[in-house]
């Protein structure tokens, strides 16, 4: 073989070797059921409890005010407080 014959085989060989390494990849394998219902189970949300309404009234209260985040918070959590206590909500403490 002479050089030039050489050189062009060497070439085809890389050319077929290079496209096979930039082929695209065959998509992954889907997820097996077993495990995504495990995982399912394990991550059930638990029903939400009733609210009760004394929580209810002092959440419109807190609506009515405008309240968010902590200041919120501690309203609601002395409304409950004094709700649950027998005396009525406060109506209108100041901030």
């Amino acid at each position: 073989m002479t050089f030039t014959s050489r050189l062009a085989a060497v070439a085809l060989a890389s050319l077929l070797a290079t496209g096979t390494a930039f082929a695209q990849t065959a998509a992954p394998a889907a997820k097996t059921d077993t495990k995504t219902t495990a995982t399912a189970a394990t991550t059930e949300k638990k029903p939400a409890k009733e609210r009760s309404a004394e929580s209810l009234e002092c959440s419109k209260q807190a609506d009515a005010k405008g309240l968010h985040g902590k200041e919120r918070k501690k309203f609601r959590s002395e409304c409950i407080k004094t709700a649950t206590a027998g005396t009525a909500a406060p109506a209108d403490k100041a901030k």
